[in-house]
């Protein structure tokens, strides 16, 4: 498991973020940085499945602990907590800091939905 405070790299799997992000595209992350309404963020699904989501709002999950719904920006594509439930905040790893390929993206251009 990453630490908190590391600078990682995640790559973008399918088409479940778009028009944010495509398909392909590398990402800057902040391991153990605070997640907000609205951050793009790396978690691991129940299931053990790793995913790139928008986080949207603080919900308990099934057992009662804290954590977060996470949302596609493109919800005709992918698995998402409208599937599966919050996902428990110890579970959210990291926060998209940056597009750094095919070109670099940050701010509002991540943020925006």
């Amino acid at each position: 498991m990453e630490r908190a405070g590391q600078w990682g790299l995640a790559r973008v799997g399918g088409r479940s973020m778009l028009p944010a992000l495509r398909d392909g595209d590398r990402l800057l992350v902040r391991y153990g940085a605070q997640v907000r309404p609205g951050s793009l963020v790396v978690a691991r699904f129940p299931d053990g499945t790793l995913a790139v989501k928008r986080a949207l709002d603080r919900r308990r999950t099934a057992s009662g602990r804290s954590g977060w719904w996470l949302v596609s920006d493109n919800p005709d594509e992918g698995v998402d907590s409208r599937h599966r439930g919050p996902v428990a905040e110890e579970a959210v790893l990291g926060v998209v800091r940056l597009r750094v390929w095919p070109s670099p993206r940050v701010g509002r251009a991540l943020r925006a939905r």
